[in-house]
Order: C-alpha cells, then sequence, then structure tokens
C-alpha cells in the first residue's frame, strides 16, 4: 500500500514538473487517471516529502493550480540568475496603478484616475500588454466606460493563489483604495 501510494504521488510529482504553468488538481486528475480527492491527497503527500530539507523546491499553489517551484527560502538567491526571464520591471506609477486595480476590481480608468489623481492611460495600456491587467466588459453607466481587473499572469508575477491571498489594508489604506463616488456609478 505505501509503496502504491508513493508510486501515486511520484507520477503526480513528475506532471507537475513536466507542465510549465500551475495546473488544476482537475486537470492532474485528468492526465494521471486518478479522482480529484486521490490527486488532493497525493499531492499533500509530495508536499510533506518535499518538506524535507534537501529538497530546494517543492509543489505549490499558484494562481489556482499547482506548480514545482523553489522554496521561498532561497528565491534571493536564485532571483538574479533565474528570475530576470520570468519577472518584469514595473516602474513604481505601473505598481502603484496596479495596486488600485487589484484592490478595488472591477473599476474604470476614470475611478483609477480620481485615485492617483494622473492620467493613467499609459500606464492601463503597459498593464494589459504585459498582461497583469485585463478589460472585464463595460460598466452599465453613462457612456459604458470599461472595466478592468487582474489576470492569472498577475497572480503567478507576484506569486499569488487567489487575489484573496493579497495583504490586508488598514483603514486608512482602505480608504485610499476605494473607489471614489463618481456619477458613472
Amino acid at each position: 500500500m505505501n509503496e502504491e501510494l508513493d508510486r501515486n504521488a511520484a507520477l503526480i510529482g513528475a506532471i507537475l514538473f513536466l507542465e510549465n504553468e500551475p495546473i488544476s488538481e482537475e486537470k492532474l486528475a485528468k492526465l494521471s487517471g486518478f479522482s480529484e480527492e486521490q490527486v488532493s491527497l497525493l499531492l499533500q503527500r509530495l508536499c510533506t516529502e518535499f518538506d524535507q530539507p534537501v529538497h530546494g523546491f517543492a509543489p505549490t499553489r499558484s494562481a489556482g493550480g499547482w506548480i514545482l517551484a523553489p522554496k521561498l527560502l532561497f528565491w534571493d538567491q536564485l532571483k538574479d540568475h533565474y528570475g530576470k526571464k520570468n519577472e518584469m520591471k514595473l516602474s513604481r506609477a505601473a505598481m502603484e496603478t496596479l495596486a488600485i486595480i487589484a484592490y478595488s476590481q472591477p473599476i474604470t480608468r476614470a475611478e483609477i484616475e480620481a485615485i492617483r489623481g494622473v492620467n493613467v492611460d499609459a500606464m492601463i495600456r503597459l498593464l494589459v500588454a504585459k498582461n497583469l491587467i485585463t478589460e472585464l466588459g463595460k460598466r452599465d453607466a453613462p457612456g459604458k466606460p470599461m472595466q478592468y481587473g487582474t489576470t492569472n499572469e498577475f497572480l503567478k508575477y507576484f506569486k499569488l493563489d487567489s487575489i484573496e491571498d493579497l495583504p490586508k489594508l488598514d483603514e486608512i489604506e482602505n480608504a485610499r483604495f476605494s473607489k471614489p463616488e463618481t456619477p458613472e456609478g
């Protein structure tokens, strides 16, 4: 029984190793032939196994799925060489615009500008081009303004499993990121 469990966990580990993007438990189940419940148990087994100090990487939840990634303990040493391939450098203005969108989504350009106090057209184009934000559709309000929100690429960039994993805001920050009252909604 234990040998079979180890072999099944190893198969899940191999799939994670071969995947370039986070993979859902549902897709892991389809690829492995196990049920989602079995996959969940096998992932727990893998996480326990990779928790040993001898392993430099581990199964990690990211963007709603699982990926084999270096342990955070080693990231400072690794990011200069390995992170540059995947990390995008963002200016302070881009990061501020992105934070406003992340904490206030869905949000319109006018609402972002009201919070930042400056025109954000260039920042929105940049963040859309980097696939960190996306158009979520038009708001049912006069002028039908476009609404923006974050993407799965945003979650991967910040090593988050879901948007709920963003750090919580204190009252002052929460007031700063609150959408201003506008006639458009």
